[in-house]
C-alpha cells in the first residue's frame, strides 16, 4: 500500500494534492471503476460525519429499539422529521457532482453509497445503490405499503405543528437530529392498515438487503478499479465489498481524511478531502 497524505499548507498542500492526484489517475486510467461513498461525501453539503474529526460519539437507535415501544418511535420520528427536513434542503458539492461527470464520461460504471442523503441522484449520477436506504421513502412493516417521504413530512406537520425549525436543531448523519422533548409527538401511522411506518434507511441492528449487497457486489465486480470515498469502513458492509475487490485484484484507492479500516488493504490510500480530490480526478481523467 502506498499512502498519500496532503497534509502540508498552502501552496505546499496543493502541490503535494497534486502531485497525488496524479499517482491516482495514472493508476486509474483506462480502467472502468466502481465508487463506494460514506459521510465524509457530504460533509460539505452541510451533513455532518459519524467518525471524523471533531464528531460527537452518540449511538443511534437500533432497530429493536425502534420496534420496542410508542416512546422510541415519537423519539425517532420527530428527529427524523426534522433531519429529513434538512437533507430535503441540502445540495450536493463538487464531489458529488465529479462522481456523477466520472459516469458520464463513462470511466465510472456505478456509486455504491452508505449515505441515506439522495445527494448523488441530485448530482446526476444515474446508477446508485443505496446500502444503507434512503430517507426519501417510508415503508409500513405491518402490510408493506410504500410512501414518498414528503407526504408523511405533510402529515406529521400537521399534527405536530409545535415542532422546532431544523435550523435549531443538531442533525446526524443517518437524518436524525436531537429533540429535547417528544412527549406529545403524534406518530403518524400507515393510512392504508394503522401499522407501523418507517423510513426506507437500514437501522443499527438490521443487515442490509441481500438483494442490494448483490447488486452493490456485482457493480464492483464488474469494474477494473475501486474507488472508496469518505467512508472509514468502520461498517462491514463497506469492508465486504472492498473484499469483492481485493479478490478480484483490482486496485483499491481509498481517499479519506484519517486512518480507516481497510488501509492496509488498499493500494493507495489519499489522505485528503474527497470534494477536492474527486474534482481534481475529473480534471486529470476527462479530457
Amino acid at each position: 500500500m502506498t499512502t498519500l497524505a496532503s497534509s502540508a499548507q498552502g501552496a505546499d498542500s496543493a502541490a503535494s494534492l497534486s502531485r497525488d492526484l496524479d499517482r491516482v489517475a495514472e493508476l486509474l486510467r483506462g480502467r472502468s471503476v466502481s465508487v463506494l461513498t460514506g459521510a465524509g461525501v457530504s460533509t460539505d453539503s452541510g451533513i455532518p460525519d459519524y467518525r471524523g474529526a471533531g464528531a460527537p460519539k452518540r449511538s443511534p437507535m437500533s432497530f429493536q429499539q425502534f420496534l420496542s415501544g410508542a416512546s422510541y418511535r415519537q423519539r425517532y420520528w420527530a428527529g427524523s422529521h426534522l433531519g429529513w427536513k434538512r437533507f430535503d434542503s441540502a445540495e450536493p458539492n463538487d464531489g458529488h457532482r465529479a462522481l456523477a461527470d466520472l459516469e458520464a464520461s463513462g470511466l465510472v460504471n456505478g456509486v455504491v453509497t452508505q449515505n441515506v442523503d439522495g445527494l448523488h441522484l441530485k448530482a446526476g449520477s444515474r446508477h446508485v445503490v443505496d446500502l444503507h436506504g434512503t430517507v426519501d421513502r417510508v415503508r409500513c412493516l405491518r402490510c408493506g405499503q410504500t410512501f414518498a417521504r414528503a407526504s408523511v413530512a405533510e402529515r406529521i406537520e400537521a399534527a405536530n405543528p409545535w415542532l422546532e425549525q431544523p435550523d435549531s436543531v443538531t442533525i446526524n448523519p443517518d437524518g436524525d437530529a436531537e429533540v429535547a422533548d417528544v412527549s406529545e409527538f403524534v406518530v403518524p401511522e400507515c393510512t392504508v392498515c394503522g401499522g407501523v411506518l418507517k423510513p426506507e434507511v437500514v437501522f443499527f441492528g438490521e443487515f442490509v438487503p441481500s438483494e442490494k449487497f448483490a447488486e452493490a457486489s456485482a457493480l464492483v465486480r464488474r469494474a477494473d478499479a475501486l474507488i472508496i470515498a469518505g467512508s472509514s469502513l468502520a461498517v462491514n458492509s463497506g469492508i465486504r465489498l472492498l473484499e469483492v475487490a481485493r479478490r478480484a485484484r483490482s486496485p483499491i484507492v481509498i481517499i479519506n481524511r484519517g486512518a480507516t479500516k481497510g488501509d492496509t488493504r488498499a493500494t493507495i490510500k489519499l489522505d485528503a478531502g474527497t470534494t477536492e480530490s474527486l474534482a481534481g480526478l475529473v480534471e486529470r481523467l476527462i479530457t
